[in-house]
């Protein structure tokens, strides 16, 4: 069982998502973006490895202009040799890895124009886990979509939409609950019919449930990922203190993080802190585990 965090270290002056403006685009400036972005990606992976983060989420930004039509350069090709290297260093540190297309990536979607953009978007992220040589286990996850009006239909719409996707992206692509349309159940649903791995996010199941609990949310979702997929994936995360539901807590509550992980002793899985101070709150998390029996093989 790994712990993690997503795309940004705060504790690092570096970032791996570094863009530019569309008016400013030039091949030299791509270039010299992706080249900075990777050199970041690769520290931030060093520091996660001297810290025993050994999940992460890679930035949707990593390759600016990625899936845009103004991209013109191969840097599939151009960067294959970094993207070996920090794919090595990965596999030899067994780290796990995901990425997170953004709010406008999705399927469902009765715009055909946003529908091949999703598409466009979604070969960009499986691209560079390919490239990295990642094996399946390397996971791109994404949301269930909008309800337009009609739900039923546009869950089907979903499904349709998935069995037609090339195998490369559904070896990958994951989805998860949410917090205001598509709870655990109507997951469940869309597996049921694509074999879909299923991200449980807890924070979003204490927002939008059907009222099970959640030792049977995880009887549930658990067996919807096969081995070759790798452990089940959870984000964890809890309500901001004061701010109120949907806001996300600025750090980690331990006292809630210690009822969460009782609740669901018996199953293991990795988990992505989805917490606005990121790897502060994975050294926390990982205090308060270290003598838990799940973890203690991803310690010194």
């Amino acid at each position: 069982m790994k712990i993690g965090y997503p795309c940004i270290n705060l504790s690092m002056d570096c970032r791996s998502s570094r863009t530019f403006r569309l008016k400013n685009y030039s091949e030299s400036k791509l270039k010299e973006t992706i080249q900075g972005n990777l050199i970041c990606l690769q520290k931030i992976l060093e520091y996660n490895r001297d810290n025993k983060f050994l999940f992460f989420r890679i930035t949707s930004d990593l390759i600016p202009f990625a899936s845009h039509p103004v991209m013109n350069f191969d840097w599939q090709t151009n960067f294959k040799n970094e993207f070996r290297k920090i794919g090595s260093f990965i596999k030899r540190h067994e780290m796990r890895i995901t990425m997170h297309p953004g709010q406008y990536t999705v399927l469902n979607s009765t715009n055909n124009s946003v529908l091949q953009k999703s598409i466009k978007d979604l070969e960009y992220h499986v691209d560079v886990l390919d490239l990295m040589g990642l094996d399946r286990t390397a996971k791109v996850q994404i949301h269930v979509g909008g309800v337009y009006g009609d739900k039923a239909k546009s869950l089907q719409r979903f499904i349709n939409r998935y069995t037609k996707l090339a195998e490369k992206i559904k070896n990958r692509l994951i989805i998860e609950n949410d917090d205001k349309s598509y709870n655990l159940r109507d997951c469940l649903r869309i597996h049921e019919d694509t074999n879909i791995p299923i991200v449980f996010d807890v924070y979003h199941y204490e927002c939008l449930n059907a009222g099970e609990t959640l030792n049977e949310a995880f009887n549930e979702f658990v067996p919807t990922w096969l081995k070759e997929d790798g452990l089940p994936i959870v984000h964890y995360s809890s309500e901001h203190p004061t701010k109120g539901k949907p806001r996300h807590t600025e750090h980690i509550d331990i006292n809630h993080f210690r009822t969460f992980l009782s609740k669901i002793s018996k199953f293991e899985f990795d988990i992505m802190l989805e917490i606005k101070d990121k790897e502060q709150s994975a050294f926390k998390a990982i205090k308060f585990l270290e003598n838990d029996i799940r973890f203690l093989s991803n310690r010194i």
